[in-house]
């Protein structure tokens, strides 16, 4: 933000060089030829034009105060002593803590701030969201799944050794033993199967 501060006293009226030879009647329109020489008086339409352009004030240019904020600014200078006024013009850390004292100042730092840390945010969670994806495409790459059947099979094929040392020791009976033992060998050589055939696509 870079405003000009308005200061009291720094804005003494200048009369325009150009101003003495602008003739009282210069806003009436040229004659037309063949017309009188009386002049034209403006219209009830050019008056109504120009009565809505007063109505509605144009915004002011860019890095400028508007004008209710500059008059709020300019009542915060009426308080202020001559000293003080020479101060700010001389004193750039006065003049900075004076600019940042303002509440147009203070509301578009909040907003700055406010602004910032929400980016920071998105950009933390935008993080961790490509780390989610980074563990998810390991966790599910061809490599991963193998090593998951691995594991799969490794651990059927200890319940199946289990269920085979306690049917030895008598510990189940036949039925039993067979319908279990066959299911777990089932679904051991199933994986087997699938692992050799990933490890031949991987080759």
């Amino acid at each position: 933000m870079s405003w000009r501060i308005p200061f009291l006293g720094s804005q003494q009226q200048q009369t325009d060089p150009n101003f003495q030879d602008i003739p009282t009647q210069s806003w009436y329109p040229p004659p037309v030829v063949g017309s009188s020489s009386r002049p034209s008086t403006p219209t009830s339409s050019g008056a109504s034009q120009h009565q809505s352009a007063s109505d509605h004030p144009r915004p002011s240019s860019h890095g400028q105060p508007s004008p209710a904020e500059a008059a709020g600014i300019i009542g915060r200078l009426k308080d202020k002593s001559i000293e003080e006024l020479q101060r700010l013009l001389k004193d750039k850390e006065a003049y900075n803590v004076f600019f940042n004292s303002l509440d147009q100042v203070k509301t578009q730092n909040n907003v700055r701030d406010e602004l910032r840390k929400e980016t920071l945010q998105l950009a933390n969670r935008l993080t961790d969201l490509e780390r989610q994806k980074d563990d998810i495409m390991r966790s599910y790459s061809p490599a991963a799944l193998l090593d998951k059947l691995q594991t799969s099979m490794a651990k059927l094929d200890e319940e199946s050794e289990e269920l085979h040392g306690k049917f030895l020791e008598k510990d189940t009976d036949l039925p039993t033993f067979v319908q279990k033992y066959k299911k777990l060998r089932t679904a051991y050589h199933k994986q087997a199967l699938l692992h050799l055939a990933g490890q031949t696509s991987l080759r």
